[in-house]
Protein backbone atom coordinates (compact mmCIF):
# COMPACT_ATOMS: atom_id res chain seq x y z
CA UNK A 1 0.00 0.00 0.00
CA UNK A 2 1.11 3.39 -0.80
CA UNK A 3 0.15 5.09 1.86
CA UNK A 4 2.96 5.76 4.19
CA UNK A 5 2.19 5.57 7.99
CA UNK A 6 2.19 8.87 10.59
CA UNK A 7 1.24 8.61 13.64
CA UNK A 8 0.46 12.49 13.27
CA UNK A 9 -3.11 10.67 12.50
CA UNK A 10 -3.81 9.27 15.78
CA UNK A 11 -4.68 10.97 18.41
CA UNK A 12 -1.52 9.59 21.08
CA UNK A 13 -3.97 10.66 24.69
CA UNK A 14 -6.51 8.21 23.19
CA UNK A 15 -4.32 5.76 21.61
CA UNK A 16 -2.91 5.63 25.30
CA UNK A 17 -6.33 5.37 26.92
CA UNK A 18 -7.06 2.45 24.85
CA UNK A 19 -4.68 0.85 24.96
CA UNK A 20 -4.74 0.70 28.91
CA UNK A 21 -8.22 -0.58 28.63
CA UNK A 22 -7.61 -3.18 26.00
CA UNK A 23 -5.00 -4.13 28.71
CA UNK A 24 -7.35 -4.28 31.24
CA UNK A 25 -9.49 -6.55 29.41
CA UNK A 26 -6.50 -8.80 27.80
CA UNK A 27 -3.38 -8.17 30.66
CA UNK A 28 -0.99 -10.02 28.25
CA UNK A 29 -2.05 -8.41 25.11
CA UNK A 30 -2.38 -10.06 22.03
CA UNK A 31 -1.07 -13.47 23.57
CA UNK A 32 -3.91 -13.22 26.52
CA UNK A 33 -5.64 -16.18 26.80
CA UNK A 34 -8.64 -14.46 26.54
CA UNK A 35 -8.03 -12.41 23.68
CA UNK A 36 -6.87 -15.69 22.20
CA UNK A 37 -10.27 -17.14 22.97
CA UNK A 38 -12.93 -14.45 22.27
CA UNK A 39 -10.85 -12.83 19.36
CA UNK A 40 -8.34 -14.98 17.71
CA UNK A 41 -9.55 -19.00 17.50
CA UNK A 42 -12.44 -18.32 15.83
CA UNK A 43 -11.48 -16.29 13.21
CA UNK A 44 -8.10 -18.66 12.53
CA UNK A 45 -10.51 -21.94 12.99
CA UNK A 46 -12.23 -20.24 9.66
CA UNK A 47 -9.05 -19.46 8.06
CA UNK A 48 -7.40 -23.04 8.44
CA UNK A 49 -10.94 -24.26 6.92
CA UNK A 50 -10.53 -22.12 4.08
CA UNK A 51 -6.96 -23.05 3.44
CA UNK A 52 -8.09 -26.92 3.52
CA UNK A 53 -11.23 -26.04 1.55
CA UNK A 54 -9.84 -23.17 -1.16
CA UNK A 55 -5.99 -23.29 -1.54
CA UNK A 56 -4.84 -21.30 -4.12
CA UNK A 57 -4.57 -24.46 -6.15
CA UNK A 58 -7.69 -26.18 -4.94
CA UNK A 59 -9.55 -22.99 -6.25
CA UNK A 60 -7.83 -22.89 -9.58
CA UNK A 61 -8.46 -26.26 -10.47
CA UNK A 62 -12.65 -25.84 -9.52
CA UNK A 63 -12.40 -22.72 -11.54
CA UNK A 64 -10.95 -24.31 -14.54
CA UNK A 65 -13.52 -27.31 -14.07
CA UNK A 66 -16.30 -24.41 -13.80
CA UNK A 67 -17.30 -26.01 -10.27
CA UNK A 68 -18.93 -22.60 -9.08
CA UNK A 69 -21.18 -24.49 -6.75
CA UNK A 70 -18.70 -26.34 -5.36
CA UNK A 71 -16.62 -23.13 -4.56
CA UNK A 72 -19.27 -21.01 -3.37
CA UNK A 73 -20.35 -24.35 -0.62
CA UNK A 74 -16.85 -24.13 0.14
CA UNK A 75 -16.62 -20.40 1.04
CA UNK A 76 -20.40 -20.90 2.50
CA UNK A 77 -19.22 -23.61 5.43
CA UNK A 78 -15.92 -21.35 6.12
CA UNK A 79 -18.55 -18.10 6.57
CA UNK A 80 -20.52 -20.42 9.06
CA UNK A 81 -17.39 -20.45 11.36
CA UNK A 82 -17.69 -16.86 11.70
CA UNK A 83 -20.18 -14.36 13.41
CA UNK A 84 -19.29 -11.39 11.33
CA UNK A 85 -22.37 -11.43 8.74
CA UNK A 86 -26.22 -10.69 10.16
CA UNK A 87 -28.67 -13.05 9.64
CA UNK A 88 -29.84 -10.83 6.87
CA UNK A 89 -26.51 -10.52 5.27
CA UNK A 90 -26.14 -14.45 5.33
CA UNK A 91 -29.55 -14.78 3.55
CA UNK A 92 -28.99 -12.18 0.90
CA UNK A 93 -25.36 -13.46 0.35
CA UNK A 94 -26.72 -17.23 -0.06
CA UNK A 95 -29.88 -15.68 -2.30
CA UNK A 96 -27.12 -13.97 -4.59
CA UNK A 97 -24.79 -16.99 -5.13
CA UNK A 98 -27.70 -19.93 -5.23
CA UNK A 99 -28.22 -19.54 -9.04
CA UNK A 100 -25.05 -20.85 -11.45
CA UNK A 101 -24.54 -17.62 -12.82
CA UNK A 102 -24.63 -15.75 -9.43
CA UNK A 103 -21.84 -18.29 -8.08
CA UNK A 104 -19.82 -17.78 -11.36
CA UNK A 105 -19.86 -14.14 -10.50
CA UNK A 106 -18.73 -14.82 -7.33
CA UNK A 107 -16.42 -17.39 -7.62
CA UNK A 108 -14.21 -15.58 -10.08
CA UNK A 109 -14.74 -11.90 -8.85
CA UNK A 110 -13.24 -13.00 -5.61
CA UNK A 111 -10.33 -15.87 -6.99
CA UNK A 112 -9.12 -12.59 -9.17
CA UNK A 113 -9.07 -10.40 -5.78
CA UNK A 114 -7.25 -12.95 -3.83
CA UNK A 115 -4.50 -14.62 -6.64
CA UNK A 116 -4.40 -12.28 -9.69
CA UNK A 117 -1.55 -9.55 -10.81
CA UNK A 118 -2.98 -5.94 -11.00
CA UNK A 119 -2.77 -3.44 -8.15
CA UNK A 120 -5.00 -4.04 -5.01
CA UNK A 121 -7.49 -1.07 -6.11
CA UNK A 122 -7.85 -2.25 -9.29
CA UNK A 123 -8.88 -6.18 -8.30
CA UNK A 124 -10.70 -4.69 -5.21
CA UNK A 125 -13.10 -2.23 -7.16
CA UNK A 126 -13.99 -5.42 -9.88
CA UNK A 127 -14.69 -7.24 -6.57
CA UNK A 128 -16.99 -4.49 -5.75
CA UNK A 129 -18.41 -5.00 -8.93
CA UNK A 130 -19.05 -8.45 -8.66
CA UNK A 131 -20.67 -8.31 -5.40
CA UNK A 132 -22.97 -5.76 -6.37
CA UNK A 133 -23.72 -7.51 -9.75
CA UNK A 134 -25.12 -10.52 -7.55
CA UNK A 135 -28.98 -11.52 -8.05
CA UNK A 136 -30.72 -9.73 -4.87
CA UNK A 137 -34.02 -10.53 -3.24
CA UNK A 138 -35.02 -9.08 -0.42
CA UNK A 139 -31.74 -7.39 1.25
CA UNK A 140 -28.73 -6.09 -1.33
CA UNK A 141 -25.30 -8.15 -1.07
CA UNK A 142 -23.47 -5.44 -1.22
CA UNK A 143 -22.40 -4.53 2.30
CA UNK A 144 -19.12 -3.96 3.58
CA UNK A 145 -19.26 -7.37 5.76
CA UNK A 146 -20.07 -9.32 2.85
CA UNK A 147 -17.42 -7.75 0.88
CA UNK A 148 -14.93 -8.29 3.18
CA UNK A 149 -15.56 -11.48 5.00
CA UNK A 150 -13.85 -13.42 2.49
CA UNK A 151 -10.58 -11.67 1.77
CA UNK A 152 -9.98 -11.44 5.64
CA UNK A 153 -9.91 -14.98 6.40
CA UNK A 154 -8.26 -15.89 3.65
CA UNK A 155 -5.76 -13.86 3.45
CA UNK A 156 -5.62 -12.05 7.05
CA UNK A 157 -2.25 -10.28 6.85
CA UNK A 158 -3.14 -8.70 3.55
CA UNK A 159 -6.81 -7.85 4.29
CA UNK A 160 -9.19 -6.50 6.97
CA UNK A 161 -12.77 -6.60 7.64
CA UNK A 162 -14.86 -3.95 7.80
CA UNK A 163 -17.82 -3.70 10.37
CA UNK A 164 -19.02 -0.18 10.24
CA UNK A 165 -20.11 0.72 13.19
CA UNK A 166 -17.23 -0.98 15.22
CA UNK A 167 -15.01 0.72 12.81
CA UNK A 168 -16.36 4.02 12.62
CA UNK A 169 -16.20 4.26 16.26
CA UNK A 170 -12.45 3.31 16.69
CA UNK A 171 -11.50 5.74 14.11
CA UNK A 172 -13.54 8.65 15.49
CA UNK A 173 -12.23 7.49 19.11
CA UNK A 174 -8.40 7.89 17.54
CA UNK A 175 -8.88 11.09 15.79
CA UNK A 176 -8.28 9.43 12.67
CA UNK A 177 -9.92 10.37 9.08
CA UNK A 178 -11.96 6.80 8.24
CA UNK A 179 -13.41 8.82 5.00
CA UNK A 180 -16.49 6.38 5.57
CA UNK A 181 -19.07 6.09 3.32
CA UNK A 182 -21.86 3.28 3.62
CA UNK A 183 -21.41 2.83 -0.47
CA UNK A 184 -18.51 -0.36 -0.10
CA UNK A 185 -15.15 2.03 -1.99
CA UNK A 186 -11.62 1.48 -2.33
CA UNK A 187 -10.51 4.50 -0.68
CA UNK A 188 -12.48 3.79 2.43
CA UNK A 189 -11.39 0.78 2.35
CA UNK A 190 -7.57 1.86 1.77
CA UNK A 191 -7.75 4.06 4.85
CA UNK A 192 -9.14 1.31 6.83
CA UNK A 193 -6.19 -1.07 5.97
CA UNK A 194 -4.06 2.01 6.63
CA UNK A 195 -5.31 2.26 10.12
CA UNK A 196 -4.65 -0.72 11.14
CA UNK A 197 -0.64 -0.39 9.92
CA UNK A 198 -0.65 2.11 12.21
CA UNK A 199 -1.84 0.53 15.30
CA UNK A 200 0.15 -2.20 14.35
CA UNK A 201 3.23 0.03 14.55
CA UNK A 202 1.92 2.03 17.42
CA UNK A 203 1.62 -1.17 19.43
CA UNK A 204 4.51 -3.20 18.15
CA UNK A 205 5.82 -3.86 21.34
CA UNK A 206 2.70 -6.07 21.74
CA UNK A 207 3.53 -7.91 18.91
CA UNK A 208 0.26 -7.64 16.75
CA UNK A 209 -0.33 -9.74 13.83
CA UNK A 210 -1.95 -7.65 11.05
CA UNK A 211 -4.60 -7.79 10.62
CA UNK A 212 -5.54 -10.07 12.65
CA UNK A 213 -4.78 -8.33 16.13
CA UNK A 214 -4.98 -4.78 14.91
CA UNK A 215 -8.72 -5.69 13.79
CA UNK A 216 -9.78 -6.72 16.84
CA UNK A 217 -7.92 -3.86 19.05
CA UNK A 218 -10.14 -1.55 16.58
CA UNK A 219 -13.38 -4.12 17.36
CA UNK A 220 -12.51 -3.63 20.85
CA UNK A 221 -12.50 0.20 21.03
CA UNK A 222 -15.23 0.40 18.68
CA UNK A 223 -17.95 -2.51 19.52
CA UNK A 224 -21.22 -1.75 21.96
CA UNK A 225 -20.33 -5.48 23.17
CA UNK A 226 -16.97 -4.20 24.72
CA UNK A 227 -18.64 -0.90 25.43
CA UNK A 228 -21.08 -2.86 27.79
CA UNK A 229 -18.07 -5.26 29.36
CA UNK A 230 -16.73 -1.73 30.60
CA UNK A 231 -19.64 -0.47 32.27
CA UNK A 232 -20.00 -3.57 34.04
CA UNK A 233 -16.57 -4.08 35.25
Amino acid sequence: MATKTSSAELSQRALAKHRKRFLRFFPEGFKDQRHIDWEVTYKMIAHDLWVELLSEKQYQALLRGRNYGEIVNRALRVEAKTNFLFSFEKMALRDGVKTREGAKTFSEGLFQLLHEGGSLRERFVQWIVSVGELPRKKSRVLSWPVLTLFPFIAQPTKHIIMKPTAMQNAAFELGYDLDYSSKPNFHTYERLLHLSELIKVELADLNPRKHLDTQSFLYVIGSAEYERLSSEG
